[in-house]
């Protein structure tokens, strides 16, 4: 019988940059919601609600957490009253208060004119609205919640597309450089030894044996093929972690000190104006990398 096999379906890469908004209904009114966020080193949550949400704080910060990754995110939260649906009723005991306290009042004043209803309507007590149904709020907001995370991951993915691109694009520079100095390599060095020989038996008086230890010793010094299969390496690996996806910004991360060192490195080692050059183009290609990793989760 024939099997096929399973693949693991690609992750998308996350930048940890976006902005969500959306709005949830419950009785009574409109649950306003806005994430924002930007690249932090670890996930960094700032909750800013209104009083009256207060109670849901936790929940809110559980549900961010369990879905997000990295990032410094500012989640706002606000009512906005449905004056059509809400219900008002009189509180009888301060309406009370307040028709003994007119009635005392006419008494010392009868030439006053009468108090309108309406006045009174908007004092503090007399009139006040059926609270919400806590169950129902905590349904609609995990709700509304849940859609603004899923927009605001979505919005991450978009810009996380981009900055593939990116550094896929600078990878590419970092293989046209070790494409360019690889082949030079040899005629280099063997160009810059004959110098040296020349400089050696001419300040040295040394015999052909001596003179052949130092340019070895020397070529020791000056090789780069090992730095070159390192930064080879490490373009590799790059690849996989791109290909894979996920959250990969702390293993790129990592991964440009490498390559960074091993640029170092030819750089120090170069004897000619054409490994120095690559070197430092290199460097720049890497820290241009490098800004851009610091927005990946």
């Amino acid at each position: 019988m024939m099997t096929t096999k399973k693949t693991t379906p690609t992750q998308s890469i996350l930048s940890m940059t976006g902005f969500a908004a959306t709005e949830a209904r419950f009785p009574g009114g409109l649950l306003l919601i806005e994430l924002r966020a930007v690249n932090h080193r670890y996930l960094e949550l700032h909750v800013k609600i209104e009083d009256s949400l207060r109670q849901f704080e936790a929940q809110i910060r559980e549900q961010l957490q369990t879905r997000l990754g990295r990032g410094k995110v500012e989640c706002r939260m606000s009512l906005k009253s449905d004056t059509a649906a809400t219900t008002l009723t009189l509180n009888p005991a301060m309406v009370g208060q307040i028709a003994q306290t007119l009635n005392a009042l006419q008494q010392h004043f009868p030439q006053a004119q009468p108090i309108n209803l309406v006045d009174i309507f908007k004092l503090p007590g007399v009139l006040h609205t059926e609270p919400a149904d806590a169950e129902a709020m905590a349904q609609s907001l995990h709700a509304g919640l849940a859609q603004a995370i899923d927009e605001l991951i979505a919005a991450r993915a978009r810009e996380g597309d981009k900055l593939k691109q990116v550094l896929l694009d600078r990878l590419q520079g970092v293989r046209d450089q070790i494409s360019i100095v690889k082949p030079l390599l040899p005629t280099l060095v063997s160009q810059y030894q004959e110098k040296l020989t020349a400089k050696l038996r001419e300040a040295m008086q040394a015999d052909d044996d001596r003179v052949r230890q130092e340019i070895v010793l020397f070529a020791q010094r000056i090789d780069v093929d090992e730095e070159l299969a390192r930064l080879q390496s490490h373009i590799t690996e790059m690849d996989r972690i791109l290909t894979a996806g996920g959250a990969m910004g702390k293993k790129l991360d990592f991964l440009m000190q490498e390559m960074n060192r091993e640029a170092n490195t030819l750089g120090s080692k170069s004897v000619a104006i054409e490994t120095t050059q690559v070197s430092m183009q290199l460097k720049v290609l890497i820290e241009q990398m490098r800004e851009q990793i610091q927005n990946i989760e």
